[in-house]
């Protein structure tokens, strides 16, 4: 559902030199959404989930990552769960800096697998 009233945390791996180089003064774009390749933000629920996300996606790329932790109840962009298990939320549109509650160092193996993020 589109617009329905979202409220609890999400999260977004990113590389560290690519999220360190966006403007801090405008809403955040990933890199597939600045190219245009793409027109949503992927978003990913659980912390388990989201580490067999990069396990999935991201081991050969050797960069660090880090983890954007996201209030869905205040990002401003419609949000739409499209996974029938309600497990991926896309964000269409630029992620507002103030729905972005931190910013969390991910520890990766030699092989490029992602842990287990710990409880902060």
């Amino acid at each position: 559902m589109m617009n329905e009233k979202l409220t609890h945390q999400t999260f977004h791996l990113v590389p560290l030199e690519y999220y360190e180089a966006q403007p801090t003064n405008q809403p955040y774009l990933p890199a597939p959404m600045a190219e245009g390749r793409e027109n949503f933000i992927h978003t990913t629920d659980g912390t388990d989930n989201l580490v067999a996300t990069g396990n999935r996606f991201y081991t050969a790329d050797p960069r660090p990552f880090i983890v954007l932790v996201i209030d869905l109840a205040k990002v401003e962009a419609p949000v739409k769960y499209e996974d029938p298990n309600r497990i991926f939320p896309h964000i269409y549109g630029p992620l507002n800096r103030d729905a972005i509650i931190t910013v969390r160092a991910v520890e990766r193996t030699p092989d490029g697998k992602f842990l287990p993020l710990t409880e902060v």
